[in-house]
């Protein structure tokens, strides 16, 4: 008999009450809220308190934005993981939240039974997108400036530039092929073909590389 998988710890961040309590209906036998907050503050504190596996994430809160709290609980607890649900659906919110650490992007339109899915997927290390979401996240991430960096990067083409920016915020190989849409093979072919052209030996000098010259 298959043991029945435990319940995924999650922690709500949205300023509408309403809506809190419209999720916690819809999902409360589905996953395990652990904590909500409605501001950046009390966001970073409970998920401190709390350490969930995934964060539903708005990306308009008092206090600063739903990226102040990826940026400070991010590089403190790498394990928790962020899902942005958003009534906002503006290109900048969407690279903006992924750009600062979030793994996915919903829009407040999505099913419950959708969103069951995508903490699951989050929580595993998925990427996550609405599906009209997903063209922005793919254009920001093949748009790193080559001319302003470097003859090295301009070496590279544009898919190789779209992996070497995830392998550098910290990406698997899982979730980047997840990202981009391809298989787990394809971008480990990438990323060997950018350690050859930079003369690099493994994925840890990758990222060193990438932050010595900013790119994320």
């Amino acid at each position: 008999m298959t043991a029945m998988r435990e319940r995924t710890k999650v922690f709500l961040v949205d300023d509408h009450g309403l809506f809190r309590a419209g999720i916690r209906s819809e999902l409360a036998s589905r996953v395990a809220i652990v904590g909500e907050a409605s501001d950046v503050e009390s966001a970073i504190a409970g998920i401190r308190a709390t350490v969930p596996a995934v964060v539903l994430l708005d990306v308009h809160l008092p206090g600063g934005g739903g990226k102040a709290v990826v940026e400070a609980i991010a590089p403190e607890l790498p394990d928790v993981r962020f899902l942005a649900l958003s009534a906002s659906d503006a290109a900048d919110d969407v690279i903006g939240a992924i750009r600062a650490g979030a793994r996915g992007y919903l829009t407040k339109t999505v099913s419950s039974d959708d969103l069951v899915g995508a903490i699951t997927r989050v929580a595993d290390g998925d990427a996550v997108f609405s599906p009209r979401l997903a063209g922005f996240v793919l254009d920001a991430f093949a748009a790193i400036p080559v001319g302003a960096l470097d003859s090295e990067l301009a070496q590279l083409t544009p898919r190789e530039r779209e992996v070497l920016q995830h392998v550098a915020r910290g990406y698997t190989y899982r979730e980047i092929a997840a990202a981009l849409f391809i298989s787990i093979k394809t971008v480990e072919t990438h990323v060997s073909a950018v350690l050859r052209k930079l003369q690099l030996d493994n994925r840890h000098q990758l990222s060193r590389w990438a932050a010595e010259r900013n790119i994320s």
